[in-house]
């Protein structure tokens, strides 16, 4: 459908304030690579499936690798389920294999069955500090935590420590209900370096996908983070 046929002065406010305020405002920027990155987080997050397939074109182009989409695919099921992020993955090995992309893409993982779980609690130990090392024999969902998050994922090659915390703030940011949670990862993104700072910036960037309130709340969990 062609909205600017049927809706020319919603498109006319949607599209100057999400492709020319929200990206040109004076110290809210992001380079491009990495306002795409955040903002198909962000769209994954809130469901925003034809959105998604809008946009991911054009984050390719803007110097996305294929492996850097993927990771950021693979990583939501973490945080969203398979259930939600299934769809996600149709569209993208579907976008892929039009763009004449070769599938499956070269394989990122770094950890094996029997090390996932030493591996994964490094990770968790890099990011939040040592006190994880011990995190994982607090209950079994703490061991999956260890081995499945982190260990299958956060240590897959493709995106750096730094950009899968903020991908992960932009999942829990996006879907709501999650502010403990968001929280903490605000605080685990502050340790690896994306500051206070970015990370505004990010929900700034993210802001036209999901709304004034999630953003708010995702702004109060900065400043909450950056006190404690």
């Amino acid at each position: 459908m062609d909205y600017h046929q049927t809706d020319p002065e919603f498109m006319e406010r949607l599209e100057h304030f999400a492709n020319k305020e929200v990206v040109e405002e004076p110290g809210q920027q992001l380079d491009e690579p990495t306002r795409y990155l955040a903002i198909l987080a962000t769209l994954i997050g809130c469901q925003g499936l034809a959105v998604y397939r809008q946009i991911l074109p054009a984050a390719l182009d803007a110097g996305l690798t294929p492996v850097m989409v993927k990771e950021t695919v693979y990583q939501a099921v973490d945080y969203l389920g398979i259930g939600r992020v299934l769809p996600f993955l149709d569209i993208t090995n579907e976008l892929f294999s039009a763009r004449g992309i070769a599938l499956p893409l070269e394989g990122q993982a770094t950890t094996t069955m029997e090390n996932r779980l030493e591996k994964g609690v490094q990770a968790q130990a890099e990011i939040f500090g040592d006190h994880m090392k011990e995190a994982w024999k607090s209950g079994h969902i703490n061991r999956w935590l260890a081995d499945n998050c982190f260990g299958d994922y956060y240590t897959r090659t493709g995106l750096d420590l730094k950009q899968r915390e903020m991908i992960t703030f932009c999942f829990l940011a996006a879907q709501g209900g999650c502010e403990p949670q968001l929280t903490a990862h605000a605080k685990g993104n502050m340790n690896l370096g994306n500051d206070p700072d970015f990370l505004v910036r990010v929900v700034s960037q993210c802001l036209p996908y999901i709304g004034y309130p999630r953003s708010l709340n995702a702004i109060a969990c900065i400043n909450n983070a950056a006190k404690e």
